[in-house]
């Protein structure tokens, strides 16, 4: 047990770290090797690998990561800060190279090999370009003479032209919809709210109109008709489950879907545990967000609160994009569930993001020291 008059380095992390947040991640990160021993193994077999190669992998990602996030939670705010834009600069120059150099997958090139491991460079990109946005922003309202938010626009194109140059859209939508969040609590002007929308209209057509997949995802979704198979599978699985789910490893529909261990992980949470779990586990990436929002709105320091309402919104919003797929409220797209789906790159980024949640949402440990040390003097202070 760490004791409140401990002035050591762990002691205070332990004291000033917001608790619930970290239950919180502790609880989806468990819930995914729960999910991995339910969804991964049928993936395996079909594709002639060991039945517990997904979920060996899971939980060697799994403890680097715990680890990570704790690591990351000790920064200040200016360390997180730099970490980000070390992050931002190798994530930018990572995605140019797997334009070239890396692995084409389903038309797209956004892996890349480095020391034998596949890396998505686009994952480790979002923290960064978060952080480096609300500071950004931050520096615009401490002096406005400063261009931060000129660079902040400039920043976003040239994400937004790597990420359609692999190409992902579903990602791009996510990270400009995280950063309109953050420019709007930035106090952006109604003519910028105008030029925003049309732009995400204007993208949302020129995507429609340019690239195959996408005008035939948007189809099925809309009329129902063509290769609906895996969101079919999807929904079957949930409607299967029922309230209280078939029981762990009973799923039978797992066996059939493609992508169960990494899109569709909720839809096998539905079939084997229930809908009551997949509420609980939709609960918890809520209870997140409103945290994290809560958190910004009580801050005091421009950089925190648009840094942490900026992370948790790409958290939250990703996971609506997942759960919104699965029950086919949403058309088809591949994007992992936090921190539950399987993949070592969605894995560790999730964690360094959530770890710089629990760094800039600590109570100032500094403070705590000062208060600490007034109370240990007045409790040995001999009695007259």
């Amino acid at each position: 047990m760490v004791s409140r008059i401990d002035r050591g380095p762990v002691a205070n992390w332990w004291w000033t770290v917001d608790r619930w947040f970290f239950a919180a991640f502790l609880t989806l990160m468990g819930l995914g090797i729960v999910l991995s021993f339910a969804a991964s193994p049928a993936v395996a077999e079909r594709i002639g690998l060991d039945s517990y190669h997904f979920v060996t992998r899971q939980m060697m990602f799994m403890l680097p990561a715990v680890v990570i996030m704790i690591g990351v939670s000790f920064l200040n705010a200016r360390q997180v800060r730099r970490l980000a834009l070390v992050m931002l600069a190798g994530s930018l120059v990572l995605m140019v190279a797997a334009l070239y150099f890396g692995i084409e997958i389903k038309g797209s090139r956004r892996w890349i090999h480095i020391l034998g491991i596949s890396v998505q460079p686009s994952e480790y990109m979002k923290p960064g370009f978060v952080i480096i946005c609300a500071w950004l922003f931050s520096e615009h309202a401490r002096r406005p003479d400063v261009p931060g938010n000129l660079f902040a626009i400039i920043l976003l194109g040239l994400v937004l032209a790597l990420l359609v140059a692999q190409p992902d859209l579903g990602q791009s939508l996510l990270v400009l919809a995280t950063w309109g969040v953050m420019f709007f609590m930035a106090g952006m002007p109604w003519f910028w709210i105008a030029v925003l929308g049309g732009a995400a209209m204007g993208i949302g057509v020129a995507a429609y109109t340019t690239f195959p997949h996408v005008a035939a995802r948007i189809d099925r979704f809309v009329t129902g008709e063509g290769d609906t198979f895996q969101v079919d599978m999807g929904r079957e699985a949930l409607v299967r489950g029922g309230w209280l789910g078939q029981g762990p490893g009973e799923g039978s529909v797992k066996r059939i879907l493609p992508d169960s261990h990494t899109d569709f992980v909720f839809s096998v949470a539905g079939e084997e545990f229930g809908l009551i779990v997949c509420l609980l586990i939709a609960m918890l990436f809520a209870f997140v967000v409103l945290r994290g929002l809560s958190h910004s709105m009580k801050e005091s320091d421009e950089f925190s609160r648009y840094a942490v309402s900026g992370l948790v919104v790409l958290f939250g919003l990703q996971s609506i994009i997942n759960m919104g797929v699965n029950l086919q409220l949403l058309p088809a797209k591949g994007m992992t569930l936090p921190f539950i789906s399987y993949g070592g790159s969605s894995l560790v980024a999730v964690a360094i993001s959530m770890g710089m949640v629990l760094a800039l949402t600590r109570k100032d440990p500094q403070k705590r020291m000062r208060i600490g040390s007034h109370t240990l003097i007045r409790t040995v202070q001999p009695a007259e």
